[in-house]
């Protein structure tokens, strides 16, 4: 038994909001969901820019407050490629 995956998957509860990200070199998507995995609206873009991040941030502010979420956890990649010692980063 995985101690530690069961402890993140505890913390996903009715007021935990999911968004999931599809990542690429320009433009992400962005789809919020619910701790059920039940999509809450339809997948929306994510420029790579600084203005993109900032609508980003507002858009799940305004999803928060809409579907009353006080909770969004963070994980991070397990992507092999994107370790933090990379510059690029």
């Amino acid at each position: 038994m995985n101690h530690n995956r069961n402890h993140k998957i505890n913390q996903v509860t009715e007021s935990t909001l999911i968004i999931g990200v599809d990542i690429a070199k320009k433009t992400h998507y962005a789809c919020p969901i619910d701790y059920r995995g039940r999509e809450l609206q339809k997948a929306f873009r994510v420029q790579q820019t600084k203005h993109g991040f900032e609508t980003f941030y507002s858009a799940i502010r305004a999803l928060m407050a809409e579907f009353n979420k006080t909770n969004i956890p963070l994980a991070e990649s397990r992507n092999p490629r994107l370790k933090k010692e990379d510059p690029d980063l």
